[in-house]
């Protein structure tokens, strides 16, 4: 295998589930994209801004803007994005970190700890 893939594993009674990291940084970045407000991801190292992801194929080569942490018993994910201008940051945050939470804990069955937010720019369109 080519590329080392971090999984999130959950032991079954018939064996065990495992959910690749670009799988849940999907799922939230599918989850955030909902939310009214938010009009882009960023990237989490260099800081340049990137469009969210418009459509399927995009969202499987891997989220941009989105780290996983999945060292402990629970995920902490942090999301790195650009808001509207006129909306306010922290309501767009505080909306942003439960569609996360609740569309990430519903798809996978993986317990959510933490939904860091960060908001790197605001856009005026």
């Amino acid at each position: 295998m080519a590329e080392s893939k971090e999984y999130m594993t959950m032991p079954e009674e018939n064996g065990s589930i495992n959910i690749s990291e670009e799988v849940i940084a999907a799922i939230a970045v599918g989850a955030v994209r909902e939310v009214e407000g938010v009009s882009g991801m960023m990237t989490n190292l260099g800081g340049s801004v990137t469009d969210l992801v418009t459509n399927k194929k995009n969202a499987q080569k891997g989220a941009k803007g989105v780290k996983i942490d999945m060292t402990g018993a629970a995920l902490v994910l942090d999301l790195y994005l650009t808001v509207q201008y006129g909306h306010p940051i922290p309501e767009v945050a505080e909306n942003a970190q439960k569609a996360v939470s609740s569309a990430v804990e519903a798809m996978t069955g993986c317990p959510v700890e933490a939904v860091n937010i960060h908001v790197g720019g605001v856009t005026l369109a």
